[in-house]
């Protein structure tokens, strides 16, 4: 199967360390998996087994999107410039798409494996929010990169992309929450817990978002009744307490083959709940949804930062498929 899929959360829930240890499970099962960290605090590489200053070094997202634009632009003759490319700019006649496996100056230039015990991933990082962008720029430029990489995908049979997103709703910033095929949303058995869940919940009901709650850190039966009462049946499993993980924060994970069986099981459960949505796949909304977006982002703030207009990017006949192929 070929998932988009995102881990969302307030801050603090474990969803890291949950979309981590997706990555590693689905490394095991030898499957190609781009991993990407769209989260203002950048620790999905250390999760993964980088040291602190090689995830430093990863290359920032954010920093390189002027190559990324200049790349998915390619021929589209609706897209003057890369100036006039904004983040929700969508694909069209000519444009360049992204796959998962092939190689490209994007993952070449923002992309780096990881050596996991399974296998090996591409992980990708936006970059982190710094004092300088301070009342210059907020996270969302940064993220930008990932949402125009996103609009640009045509995921392959049996590819998995995982995004660990930016925590609490800040992910409705814009409309890369519509971007998966399945969003994971982890939450503690706590009131705060489950406040993100119900914002989430409201704000996409609307655009078919499916959504599939994680609870993390239980320890019991009551809380489990606590999750099922608060979310209902959008409870898919949860979590409880993990010497694999206590081990893997200190920086000595064992071997993942180690992960307790509950775990594993949790692991197996998430992409079975994943690939399950493959069949309801619907290309035609996925790229009507990038278009409403677009154009909502040209009127609100686009068209003036441009002194373009943006809506003349829409390609009325272009509708991103499975089995469109990048143009050269």
């Amino acid at each position: 199967m070929n998932m988009k899929i995102a881990f969302v959360g307030k801050g603090g829930s474990g969803k890291t360390t949950l979309s981590s240890l997706f990555v590693r499970h689905l490394a095991s099962t030898g499957s190609p998996v781009v991993a990407v960290d769209a989260d203002i605090n950048q620790h999905l590489g250390p999760a993964l087994g980088l040291a602190d200053e090689e995830a430093g070094r990863l290359p920032a997202m954010g920093d390189r999107l002027a190559l990324i634009k200049d790349y998915l632009r390619g021929s589209n003759p609706r897209i003057t410039s890369t100036e006039t490319m904004i983040k929700t700019t969508p694909p069209g006649e000519g444009s360049r798409l992204l796959r998962v496996c092939e190689d490209n100056p994007v993952y070449e230039a923002c992309a780096r494996p990881v050596e996991l015990d399974g296998g090996a991933v591409r992980l990708m990082v936006t970059g982190p929010f710094t004092e300088a962008d301070l009342g210059v720029s907020c996270y969302h430029s940064k993220t930008g990169a990932v949402e125009l990489c996103l609009n640009h995908l045509v995921d392959g049979q049996s590819e998995y992309i995982v995004v660990d997103m930016t925590a609490g709703s800040d992910s409705f910033a814009s409309g890369m929450f519509t971007r998966f095929d399945i969003t994971f949303l982890v939450a503690e058995p706590t009131r705060k817990g489950v406040s993100v869940y119900r914002q989430y919940k409201e704000y996409a009901r609307d655009f078919g978002v499916t959504l599939k709650v994680v609870g993390n850190k239980v320890q019991g039966q009551d809380d489990i009744d606590f999750l099922r009462s608060e979310v209902g049946d959008d409870l898919l499993l949860t979590v409880g307490h993990s010497d694999w993980v206590r081990a893997m924060e200190k920086g000595r994970p064992p071997r993942f083959e180690q992960l307790e069986d509950g775990n594993r099981r949790a692991l197996h459960a998430l992409q079975a709940a994943a690939d399950a949505t493959y069949e309801q796949r619907d290309w035609e909304r996925y790229t009507r949804q990038m278009v409403h977006f677009h154009l909502k982002n040209a009127q609100s703030w686009g068209n003036e930062r441009t002194g373009a207009d943006l809506a003349a990017q829409v390609d009325p006949e272009f509708v991103l498929r499975e089995a469109e192929a990048a143009t050269a």
